[in-house]
């Protein structure tokens, strides 16, 4: 039954899509106003303010001459003009067929229109912690990504650059702070008013109008299940002007890398070994055996310097220093490789979008084409995109809107880049070619147990790795009687995903295997239809409205993969001819999943002074527990515009100010799709039978307990805050301030080994987030020839463990009884009343010095060495030594923003961002990583009996006893970006019929100030317990583009 009504509500939808594209319209008798509008302060013409006939759906904006033509049903209405930075004017026609409107600058604009989720609101009405970005508040500085436009820009929105360095670009997005242990903290992603499963680097950023972060729980609830790490709602861009119009977005660049750190030289190197090799071998009495021979120390001979061996005194000199064959025969002969220069790369890059756009009558369409080619800084590191999107929206009948917003994406990520990581064990003496010139070797050290040859995967991988997405909504809106619609939304998505990898036997890693090869394939449909009813009424000062909400979603995919390896005797064809292989495996997965929600909410305002926001979600979904598949996500927000009190009508420097407080629980469900049941897996080992036969043999058992009671993660979150404008306007703002709460978190509990499962999925545990977010906004001056605006963001967030595994029994040394106790979890490094990032470790005080060596023996170690704190003075180390010395996240951060123009024409902006007071591991100051006496090194300092320095140890230092990690403030200001745009007279355009065109540069990265942290990108260091760092690294973009309108 319901599966018939879905698929007859899925060819309606589609029914009336077509129906958009016909020409109906029914027109009543209608009055043509034309009018002009300009800046009040510069007199200077206004383009894009959009201008509307009051309570009408529909309206018209402003050309680059500030004009306007809009025909109305009603001569006597009112017209509202309102626009980005402008405060909202209306002005009553009175008959009037031609008006001239002069519009304010104001840094709030209250009658803005901001996207709640299954809605919109005027910022004056909003009782939650929502913040808006808009687009083209940037697009001077070219955003490459979703990520982009919103890094810096929200108040407790942190971006990773984590992923984000290599070519694709991106990041991972936070709000207030990680509220979940194993469970995913990723917000929701909302697009064009349907919830978004997709990838962000499938959406172009030059489509994109406005951005909405909801970030407290009562503006998120109406989400539920989906909304406890926060909902973005992103919003793209509609038809707005009368006749098409047409834009071409066009830039080209490159990237380079914003810090080098060196590595030693040719020379730098054998004078790094030979201090490696003296301090490895410190308790020797022979260490000038390391000395180069030419220049030995005084009172050494040569013959106690060859201490009993023969030959070439430059061959045995290097063969102490653990050079190879083919390092010494290239020193000798004075020939040396540039491992950065052949890695490194200045990577081209373009961007280029073209869109159509207009209105006619009822009906709006937007189209654009994109098309992104960025190559990364290292060799091999390229991200190739095709974006295309249509949005399309019209009057059916005088009731009915349809519409359809649809995007499509053609992903290659297929390069392989080189392993850079491997530069620092590849020996500048070393070769990349075998003795013909055309080969790799296999180890350019000939050292294949320590190092592989960095090329190796770029060259001998044959990839073909890319995603074909296509998301769509499909939607139809009605006008009831009494203040009432209805809108159904049908939202296919589709992706569709090959990665093919084929490596040749020539690669030294896959030689005995006769090369290897795998094909993956992968579809995901999954589909949602969202029915929405609103109540839209005003009764004298009373303004009702309510929202609706029944919810349908599945979710489904399919995935075959083949292996395949022993490929002989050529393996040419690779991937191509999968079956030529000699051990091959078949392998798929399928996974389904389904959910359902019903949500109402109520939106009151009383006199637009008082506001009650109100909500109820019920959510099922069947990833959990069967004793658990629904829960409840309440919330209540209350507002208050204390500023239009008549109390507060001597105070001239307030102009507006309201308080805002929320309350409300959301949830998280972000898990496998199977967790709460057994899982049933399969594999094969080979039998050898009495004849010696051998042959495979099919197995089935169950790898995963099933928990009946796995339900959401539940987050509740308290919010007050107060939103202002001061001084006539010039400086407006708001502060938040919250306490949040996550409990039944969504954890993998490990298991005792006897039970024959690693972990089961549970719930437990409860975490707090409490923090503050300050955003400010100023227009400090506005003159004629000179504007000048400010944007600067604060926020911090503290964040404590709770509860994990329950309380545990405590007994004194008689074995009684004497209370309960929440136990630490020692192995994952959680601790009760703690940050979830607290970094609990042993306390590095310095370096032992050569005066106490005697101290030093008894942790045995050795002067240079670390000195590590012995807490219990037992000249031993354990936990019962290890203390806490900071966190991984930071302790506050700040963005400042500042946009400046200059006499009409010229736009100049630059943004800064800074995270301060978080930590990461720095080992590199162990000098003691690797094989120290078989690569090269990064240039650290180190300690020596001459250089008897206190903050990195030896080279070739000892741990001694002590397990620990050497920690450094990780603190930075980031110069985000400088962008600089110029826009022509529009009378130098007029001939060639161009209605706008700006020229731009930017520079994105342009500089990092880090006090304490020497070591490449203090941004991009991971925050894993590991400390590694991440596999791309952060590039310095520099842009040049053109913005062209007709």
């Amino acid at each position: 039954m319901r599966k018939h009504f879905f698929q007859r509500s899925a060819l309606w939808c589609y029914y009336l899509a077509a129906i958009l594209l016909m020409p109906v319209c029914l027109q009543a008798q209608q009055t043509v106003i034309h009018g002009t509008v300009t800046n009040q302060a510069t007199k200077e013409p206004l383009v894009g303010i959009s201008v509307q006939l009051k309570g009408a759906a529909s309206g018209t904006s402003t050309d680059a001459d500030g004009k306007f033509t809009l025909a109305v049903s009603d001569a006597k209405g009112t017209l509202v003009f309102s626009g980005v930075g402008f405060e909202t004017r209306e002005i009553p026609l009175k008959g009037q067929t031609s008006v001239e409107v002069k519009l304010n600058a104001a840094s709030i604009n209250l009658n803005e229109v901001v996207v709640i989720g299954y809605g919109t609101q005027t910022k004056k009405d909003l009782t939650g912690a929502v913040a808006q970005v808009k687009a083209t508040q940037l697009e001077n500085e070219n955003p490459g990504s979703v990520q982009d436009v919103l890094r810096g820009n929200v108040p407790g929105l942190n971006i990773s650059q984590i992923n984000a360095a290599g070519a694709k670009g991106g990041g991972d997005l936070l709000v207030r702070g990680k509220s979940s242990i194993n469970a995913g903290t990723t917000p929701l992603i909302v697009l064009d008013g349907v919830i978004y499963q997709g990838q962000l680097s499938d959406i172009n950023p030059n489509d994109i109008n406005t951005i909405d972060v909801l970030k407290d729980a009562s503006s998120a609830a109406v989400f539920g299940a989906k909304a406890a790490s926060g909902v973005v709602l992103i919003t793209t861009k509609r038809g707005t002007k009368g006749k098409p119009t047409i834009t071409l977005n066009t830039n080209v660049g490159f990237s380079e890398l914003a810090q080098n750190e060196p590595l030693y030289d040719g020379p730098g190197f054998v004078a790094w070994r030979t201090d490696v090799q003296k301090s490895r071998n410190n308790t020797s009495t022979k260490l000038y055996t390391f000395d180069d021979p030419r220049n030995l120390p005084a009172g050494i001979t040569m013959t106690q310097w060859r201490d009993g061996r023969t030959g070439d005194s430059i061959d045995i000199w290097l063969d102490r220093l653990g050079l190879k064959p083919v390092e010494i025969a290239n020193y000798k002969n004075g020939k040396t490789v540039n491992w950065y220069d052949m890695m490194f790369q200045r990577g081209f890059r373009q961007d280029h979008t073209i869109s159509l756009s207009g209105k006619k009558e009822d009906f709006t369409y937007y189209w654009s084409l994109g098309y992104t080619d960025n190559e990364g800084v290292v060799v091999g590191d390229r991200f190739k995109t095709f974006r295309t999107r249509v949005n399309i929206e019209g009057r059916v009948a005088k009731f009915l809107t349809a519409g359809l917003n649809m995007q499509f994406a053609d992903r290659d990520e297929s390069q392989v880049p080189v392993n850079w990581g491997q530069m620092v064990n590849a020996s500048p003496y070393g070769e990349i070619y075998n003795a013909d010139g055309t080969t790799l070797r296999d180890s350019p050290n000939d050292d294949i147990g320590n190092n592989t040859n960095p090329f190796a995967d770029n060259t001998y991988t044959n990839r073909l790795q890319k995603n074909n997405t296509l998301f769509g909504s499909i939607y139809a809106k009605g006008t009831l009687p009494y203040g009432f619609s209805y809108q159904v939304n049908f939202t296919p998505s589709f992706d569709f995903y090959r990665y093919f990898n084929g490596v040749s036997y020539m690669h030294p890693t896959y030689r005995v295997r006769k090369g290897v090869a795998t094909r993956t394939t992968q579809t995901t449909y999954n589909w949602q239809v969202d029915n929405v009813i609103k109540w839209d009424k005003t009764f004298g000062q009373h303004q009702f409205n309510v929202t609706m909400l029944w919810n349908v979603e599945k979710f489904q995919s399919w995935r075959e993969q083949m292996d395949n390896e022993g490929f002989d005797p050529k393996d040419v064809l690779s991937y191509h001819n999968i079956g030529a292989g000699i051990k091959p495996i078949i392998s798929s997965d399928d996974q389904v999943s389904t959910g359902d929600a019903l949500m109402a909410r109520l939106n009151y305002t009383f006199k637009d002074r008082y506001m009650l926001t109100a909500s109820y979600r019920r959510d099922g979904y069947s990833a959990f527990g069967q004793q658990n598949p629904r829960a409840g996500f309440p919330a209540v927000a209350l507002g208050w515009v204390f500023s239009d009190e008549d109390f507060m009508k001597d105070a001239k420097w307030l102009d507006y100010g309201k308080l805002r407080v929320s309350y409300g629980i959301n949830g998280n469900r972000d898990v496998g799709r199977y967790q709460a049941i057994s899982n049933l897996t399969g594999g094969k080992y080979q039998y050898v039978n009495a004849a010696g036969i051998i042959f495979p043999v099919s197995q089935l058992w169950t790898d995963r307990m099933a928990n009946p009671n796995l339900k959401w993660e539940k987050t509740t979150s308290l919010n007050l805050g107060i939103d202002f404008g001061l001084l006539n306007n010039r400086l407006s703002g708001s502060i938040d301030v919250y306490d949040k709460s996550t409990q039944d978190m969504l954890v993998q509990r490990a298991l005792p080994t006897v039970i024959g499962f690693d972990y089961v999925m549970f719930n437990l545990g409860k975490i707090e987030n409490k923090g503050m977010e300050i955003a400010l906004n100023s227009i400090n001056i506005n003159n004629k020839n000179f504007s000048w605006r400010t944007n600067v963001n604060f926020w911090f967030n503290r964040n404590k463990i709770v509860r994990l595994y329950g309380p545990v029994n405590v007994y004194d040394q008689d074995g009684k009884l004497i209370g309960q106790q929440e136990k630490d979890d020692l192995v994952n490094k959680w601790f009760i009343g703690r940050d979830i990032d607290v970094i609990w470790d042993q306390k590095v005080l310095g370096v032992w010095q050569e005066s106490e060596a005697a101290e030093a023996k008894k942790y045995g170690v050795y002067p240079g060495d670390f000195k590590v704190e012995d807490v219990n003075g037992d000249f031993k180390y354990s936990n019962d030594d290890r203390q806490f010395l900071g966190y991984r996240s930071p302790r506050f951060q700040w963005t400042l923003r500042n946009e400046f123009t200059f006499f009409k024409s010229f736009d100049f902006a630059f943004s800064l961002y800074s995270n301060w007071g978080q930590m990461s591991d720095y080992n590199q100051a162990k000098n003691n990583s690797g094989f120290q006496d078989r690569q090269n090194s990064y240039k650290f300092p180190y300690w020596t009996a001459a250089n008897p320095i206190n903050d990195y140890a030896r080279l070739f230092s000892s741990n001694g006893s002590a397990s620990y990690s050497v920690y450094r403030k990780t603190s930075f200001i980031r110069l985000n970006t400088i962008s600089l745009a110029y826009t022509l007279p529009r009378n130098l355009l007029q001939k060639a019929h161009i209605e706008s065109l700006k020229v731009y540069a930017n520079v994105s990265n342009a500089a990092i100030y880090s006090p304490d942290w020497t070591y490449w990108d203090p941004e991009f260091r991971n925050r894993a317990s590991d400390g590694a760092i991440s596999t791309a690294i952060p590039p310095r973009t520099y842009t040049l583009g053109m913005n062209v309108t007709f």
